[in-house]
């Protein structure tokens, strides 16, 4: 279903992951639009007995697009820093050494 994680160190473990989600208030859910294209819409949830519930209406784009392909990805933030322009500046030079 999933290709391999490239990284397997930054792999969090399922009880990690549980409390980020047990912690965070939103993320962004994403599906697939009109014509294949991508949805992706931020929101409101949360997690109860390993279960997301997500707030929206009983009908609308969301529900439509999940009703056509119920394939889904959600996103949630647990923590963001901002990285310094050093830092960053680094990380596109690295970057387009790979590519190279």
């Amino acid at each position: 279903m999933f290709g391999e994680m490239r990284r397997k160190k930054q792999a969090l473990p399922l009880e990690t992951c549980e409390k980020i989600l047990e912690r965070g208030t939103s993320g962004v859910l994403a599906l697939e639009g009109e014509e294949g294209y991508p949805y992706a819409v931020p929101l409101s949830y949360f997690y109860e007995n390993q279960k997301l519930i997500f707030h929206c209406a009983r009908n609308g784009y969301k529900i439509e697009a999940i009703k056509r392909n119920e394939k889904a990805s959600f996103c949630v933030i647990d923590q963001d820093q901002i990285v310094s322009e050093e830092k960053s500046n680094k990380a596109i030079e690295l970057a387009r050494k790979e590519r190279n």
